[in-house]
């Protein structure tokens, strides 16, 4: 097991996408070390952004609770500050990277070297062809991982997210220990960052070509 922190990171939102004008209402991460949750960061975040009817039925997230909220840029420079320096996760990746980076530059936060995404919606995909789906609820109860809130607050998802990447750390180890033995880093955020972009059948074949003597 090695020692590397990831940030595993969780955007609730008004709606799909910056470009369209949505904007952050919550965000949460959950710091993942030496195959366990080592810390936790949430806010709710005020953008000035009305939520509309359906997003506040989805998120329980109201007007009235943003009023209270502290600004977002202020968030955002105390998310950048706690996940200094470490790599990020997050279910569905490109959603909450296109947020992070339009919240980030709003609040003319300094970029992070360390702060790439991996995904575990794509890693899912190629690790378990087998699940029904792999939406975050769907993985959850079929890995049988513990829910601690509602679905769609950040924390809550975030937590599940980071049960996940642990689960999928581990079934790397067990199922690709050949393949993992090649990473400098083991089943370290590099290795998934490559392996998300492999078709499934190459990773089975390069787990192949690595266990063979």
């Amino acid at each position: 097991m090695n020692d590397e922190t990831i940030a595993v990171v969780d955007f609730e939102t008004t709606g799909m996408s910056p470009a369209q004008g949505a904007r952050a209402t919550e965000v949460a991460a959950v710091l993942v070390a030496g195959g366990r949750i080592v810390g936790r960061f949430q806010s709710l975040m005020n953008s000035g952004a009305r939520v509309p009817p359906f997003i506040e039925q989805l998120t329980g997230i109201s007007n009235a609770m943003l009023a209270d909220a502290p600004p977002a840029c202020a968030v955002m420079h105390e998310l950048m500050r706690f996940t200094q320096g470490c790599p990020l996760v997050a279910h569905n990746a490109a959603f909450d990277r296109g947020f992070w980076e339009a919240e980030a530059a709003r609040a003319d936060c300094v970029p992070d070297d360390a702060h790439r995404f991996a995904c575990t919606l794509l890693l899912a995909r190629r690790l378990y062809p087998q699940a029904p789906n792999h939406r975050l609820g769907t993985l959850a109860a079929w890995h049988g991982l513990h829910s601690a809130g509602r679905a769609h607050r950040a924390l809550a998802d975030a937590e599940v997210t980071a049960q996940l990447l642990l689960r999928m750390q581990h079934d790397l180890c067990e199922r690709h220990a050949a393949l993992v033995a090649q990473s400098p880093g083991g089943a370290d955020h590099a290795l998934l960052c490559a392996l998300q972009r492999l078709p499934r059948r190459q990773i089975e074949r390069l787990g192949a070509c690595a266990s063979a003597p």
